[in-house]
């Protein structure tokens, strides 16, 4: 996977699919997001979609949604992407979705984690994960970071994507 992410405003939220006989089911919704520059995404939003601190989403929050950018999309406009990840923007803390290696370096190469004892581990169900956190697809909760290259931090959380 290659995770790429867009930012921007929740303009409007509806549901989106119907089953075969035409009724819609209302477990996946489709998020438009504006981002700065005034261009539109739209997030299909699925039961499996992960949001960060489980927050709920309305009209005008502003997000991030996180998504596979090598996954097959439909061609039209605005894009629409399948969202692995939503984040409600926070002053708290910044969001990286990515592949960690050995090292815990992101695929990306931009962020290097140091993990300490007080670091929270869980799984997407809240659960805390017991098992190695190294060549895995994590969501990384963090502040500050050093000016190196690539940037280090020691996050405040780590989600695990069992993906």
């Amino acid at each position: 996977m290659n995770f790429q992410s867009f930012s921007g405003v929740v303009t409007n939220i509806q549901n989106f699919g119907a089953s075969a006989h035409g009724e819609d089911l209302g477990c996946t919704m489709l998020f438009s997001v504006r981002g700065n520059s005034g261009e539109t995404v739209n997030f299909v939003v699925t039961p499996h979609t992960y949001f960060v601190e489980h927050e709920t989403v309305k009209r005008g929050d502003r997000i991030t949604g996180f998504y596979d950018a090598d996954a097959p999309v439909p061609f039209i406009y605005p894009p629409q992407y399948e969202a692995w990840v939503i984040a409600k923007s926070s002053t708290d803390y910044f969001v990286k979705v990515d592949y960690f290696n050995d090292e815990l370096l992101s695929q990306d190469g931009n962020l290097q984690l140091n993990i300490v004892p007080k670091t929270e581990i869980l799984l997407e169900n809240a659960q805390q994960f017991r098992g190695r956190i190294a060549n895995r697809y994590l969501v990384v909760l963090y502040g500050p970071t050093t000016r190196s290259i690539p940037a280090q931090t020691t996050p405040y959380k780590i989600i695990v994507l069992c993906i």
